[in-house]
């Protein structure tokens, strides 16, 4: 008998992990299939709310957020590197460079999934992640963000005037807002079925194990 889940994966792109427990999620969800099928809505979370326009250095940035040195940092990336590397993500080879606010990409994260559906917010999202995670492109330009949409065949015109304007930044905030005061501080956060919470970007087994007892419990209800 199969089971359908809903998926809430609350992070941004301006998390590593993110990427990294993303890719972790579809590993788990392709051994799964056919038994387990699921829809993921991506939901939003930022690092960096209240990050000026054009970022800060990243090297800068984490050492007066954590504390850590630039050899810490070094070292740490090569683990999330390698991370990447078992779930088909490729990092930038030496490092984005610098952190940005991610408000605008949540943005057309919302519009993407309202006007075109959870599987095209899905393909923004990767394409999001690789741009600036993969790639180290300035992830708050518009410009940027506008060549993401339209390498992903998404209307253009369209998500310019999102971009124009303020629109879905009232959605965006409520959705920040609720997540945060449900707990969630630190992403990527994986909600299933509104109901179980897996923290974190655990390796692709973790996430086939959770997903198979949660399935197997929605079908004794």
């Amino acid at each position: 008998m199969s089971a359908h889940l809903k998926i809430d994966f609350v992070s941004d792109v301006a998390c590593p992990w993110c990427a990294v427990g993303l890719g972790a999620l579809e590993q788990a969800l392709q051994e799964l299939q056919p038994e387990i099928t699921a829809e993921i809505h991506f939901q939003p979370f930022e690092l960096n709310p209240n990050m000026a326009p054009g970022g800060e250095d990243l090297v800068e940035h984490l050492g007066k957020k954590y504390g850590s040195t630039a050899e810490q940092q070094s070292q740490m990336y090569q683990n999330i590197k390698a991370r990447g590397a078992e779930v088909g993500f490729a990092f930038h080879p030496t490092g984005r460079g610098r952190i940005f606010n991610t408000f605008d990409a949540h943005r057309l994260l919302h519009w993407a999934e309202v006007t075109a559906g959870a599987d095209a917010q899905h393909r923004l999202k990767k394409a999001l992640l690789n741009a600036y995670q993969g790639r180290g492109e300035v992830i708050d330009s518009h410009e940027v963000l506008l060549g993401v949409v339209q390498a992903e065949h998404l209307d253009v015109a369209a998500a310019r005037a999102v971009l124009a304007s303020d629109t879905y930044a009232q959605e965006v905030r409520a959705k920040e807002n609720f997540y945060t005061s449900a707990g969630i501080h630190s992403v990527p956060a994986v909600i299933i079925n509104d109901r179980h919470l897996i923290s974190g970007g655990q390796p692709a087994q973790v996430f086939a194990q959770a997903l198979r007892e949660i399935a197997a419990e929605a079908s004794e209800t």
